[in-house]
């Protein structure tokens, strides 16, 4: 095993917020996906985080994080979109520095916290994002361990 106690000695200070999210199916098209980003946002939903997952020849399933999901649910309904949601999960965003994503995991870990999936990113001016799903029972716990 890797021994990595040293890129974790230091402790750093993260953003963490609960962001709720959505899964919205979409199919047909190429640009299915984008013609709906593109009518979310003529309806003001600003998205803190997107992901798009292919499930089959003609379908992909979104992953939709709006920063207001009391507005998207509404603007959703309007607009007779299907949208399962929400459910909950972690935004952590942080200055991207060795070891920034292992220290929010190691932290989950010992507060007996399991991550089930997660997608970070580095935004290329010394800044990352990260996404965390955990199970609903834990995200308040998660966020408060974080802060």
């Amino acid at each position: 095993m890797i021994e990595a106690s040293h890129v974790l000695e230091v402790p750093m200070p993260f953003a963490v917020r609960r962001a709720d999210y959505f899964y919205v199916p979409v199919s047909g098209e190429v640009a299915a996906p984008s013609e709906l980003l593109t009518a979310l946002a003529n309806r003001g939903i600003n998205l803190l985080a997107f992901a798009s997952v292919p499930m089959g020849p003609q379908r992909t399933q979104l992953t939709l994080f709006p920063e207001d999901a009391g507005r998207f649910t509404a603007e959703a309904s309007r607009a007779g979109l299907a949208a399962d949601g929400p459910h909950p999960a972690l935004l952590v965003q942080g200055d991207d520095e060795l070891g920034a994503l292992a220290r929010v995991n190691q932290a989950l870990a010992n507060g007996g916290i399991a991550v089930f999936a997660a997608t970070g990113v580095a935004d290329g001016r010394g800044s990352f994002g990260y996404v965390v799903y955990l199970k609903p029972a834990d995200v308040d716990r998660a966020v408060k361990l974080l802060s």
